[in-house]
């Protein structure tokens, strides 16, 4: 088995410690530890090591689940990182069909084969490469709209999951509800599970209903990290089918064995009485950043698409080369990290996130600003007079 490098996670590394503004940040700002109860007492490991039975009874309340229907991971990348290992890694159907009585059997999940819409977060599609084979399924822009027929058209007998990352990062496009369901039927009629990294869905004003709650192949992953403003707490999970679940917990067994007690203590009080007031808070941030985003994309004649989220994927400025350029430049001459397109498969744009405090975008912006006017083409004279020297 063999896994690409992360290129995004190597591009932060290589500047993020010694840039001023971090403008390629994907989630909200982080919210300050004083909001919350610090002391969840003894620290020793969560028992039972999948999460305290009543708040996973509370988060699968969520999707119409039960408790046994939900693992709590460390945040979402472990939660995808479990279920890929659980639908690919394993030759058995998750189902529990086939095996050593039947051993030709097929059920829900078996097979080596994903279905991967992108562009979208790395890990999205390269670990279930590294298990298996992975057929694209391109958006295209500037729309970047979700074609259920082409992802029907890209699935297979040995298709095991089909993934979606919806609100999709880098795009911010917010898949509608008939799409997903379009696709969730496409994944039924292979007997293969819907698998949808939602970590940006409670940004949106009117969220939709999650995959996990559309049926037996719906599977959610998120955590509090990218909506409510605490990455730090590391704290996520996987909802869905039962038996997709409990062999993530076996894997589980193989990472971090249970998930963070600090972090389930606190996410207790994010997910009950403050979280109205964190989601108001964080929502009404994010649509008065993307209001000023949107403002600067348009005085500087770039385009993108109107964003759900904190995330969007502008086109580079005139002058450069293409992003990966235009994103050096930025960060060595301004101090601002931006995350240059191609690390999504799409040399012509870069990501820009706007979830950072007030302050910090519009100091980042300016910065940005003063490159691309520093840079921008000139006007060759002899066109300006009609091509007379």
């Amino acid at each position: 088995m063999r896994i690409d490098p992360f290129g995004l996670e190597r591009w932060f590394a290589e500047y993020e410690h010694e840039a001023d503004i971090m403008l390629a940040e994907s989630g909200i700002r982080s919210l300050d530890a004083s909001r919350f109860d610090l002391d969840p007492g003894e620290l020793g490991y969560v028992i039972p090591t999948n999460g305290d039975p009543e708040f996973r009874a509370s988060v699968g309340d969520r999707y119409d689940r039960s408790a046994d229907e939900v693992l709590f991971t460390c945040g979402t990348q472990e939660a995808n990182f479990l279920t890929f290992l659980s639908l690919l890694g394993d030759d058995a159907p998750v189902d529990g069909a086939g095996g050593a009585s039947d051993p030709d059997a097929s059920g829900v999940g078996s097979g080596t084969h994903a279905v991967v819409v992108t562009p979208t977060y790395q890990a999205l599609h390269a670990v279930p490469d590294a298990f298996g084979d992975v057929t694209r399924v391109e958006l295209e822009p500037p729309e970047w709209e979700l074609d259920p027929e082409a992802v029907a058209d890209a699935a297979r007998d040995d298709t095991a999951v089909i993934v979606v990352n919806n609100p999709n990062n880098p795009t911010g496009q917010y898949h509608d509800e008939a799409a997903m369901r379009a696709v969730y039927d496409v994944a039924v009629e292979r007997d293969a599970y819907l698998l949808c990294d939602e970590v940006y869905r409670l940004l949106a004003e009117d969220p939709q209903p999650p995959v996990a709650s559309y049926g037996a192949h719906g599977i959610s992953t998120t955590s509090l990290t990218k909506a409510y403003g605490l990455a730090g707490l590391r704290f996520g999970w996987i909802a869905g089918p039962e038996p997709v679940v409990e062999r993530a917990w076996r894997w589980k067994d193989y990472t971090t064995i249970s998930p963070s007690l600090f972090g389930q203590h606190v996410a207790k009080q994010a997910l009950g009485r403050s979280e109205e007031e964190i989601l108001t808070e964080n929502r009404e941030l994010a649509a008065a950043h993307r209001e000023t985003v949107a403002a600067w994309v348009d005085d500087h004649g770039l385009d993108w698409l109107d964003p759900v989220g904190v995330n969007a994927f502008v086109t580079v400025p005139d002058g450069f080369a293409d992003a990966e350029a235009f994103c050096r430049t930025v960060v060595e001459e301004a101090s601002v990290v931006l995350a240059p397109g191609h690390l999504f498969g799409f040399p012509d744009r870069f990501r820009i996130g706007f979830g950072l405090p007030t302050e910090e975008l519009t100091e980042g912006l300016d910065r940005v600003s003063g490159v691309i006017e520093e840079h921008a083409p000139t006007v060759d004279s002899a066109a300006t007079n009609g091509g007379d020297a």
